[in-house]
């Protein structure tokens, strides 16, 4: 295979990258926590795009609670978005673990 080849395979694999990116914008994952009473909704592109909050769990006296029930529903979102995203992208590099892709 001569050099010419193997930048042409090599932009064909960055355009079929974008591609996915670009599918994986308007894919979604939702992760809850606390039993449900809160759960958030992220995209593929690791962006928060809603809250649910069970009003039940809301409490003035109890804050704290609150807080650290969003921050983990938000952490456990985001890792399912980049799980979604690492199992795309496996499939275009036919398992092959490129380092900083995702």
């Amino acid at each position: 295979m001569d050099m010419s080849e193997i930048m042409r395979k090599a932009q064909d694999l960055q355009q079929r990258m974008n591609q996915v990116q670009n599918e994986l914008a308007g894919r979604s994952v939702t992760a809850s926590v606390g039993g449900g009473m809160v759960s958030v909704t992220v995209n593929g592109k690791n962006e928060l795009i809603s809250i649910q909050i069970d009003k039940e769990v809301i409490n003035p006296e109890d804050q704290a609670m609150l807080q650290d029930l969003v921050v983990s529903a938000v952490n456990e979102g985001i890792k399912k978005a980049q799980d979604m995203a690492q199992t795309e992208m496996r499939k275009l590099t036919g398992g092959i673990n490129i380092p900083g892709m995702f």
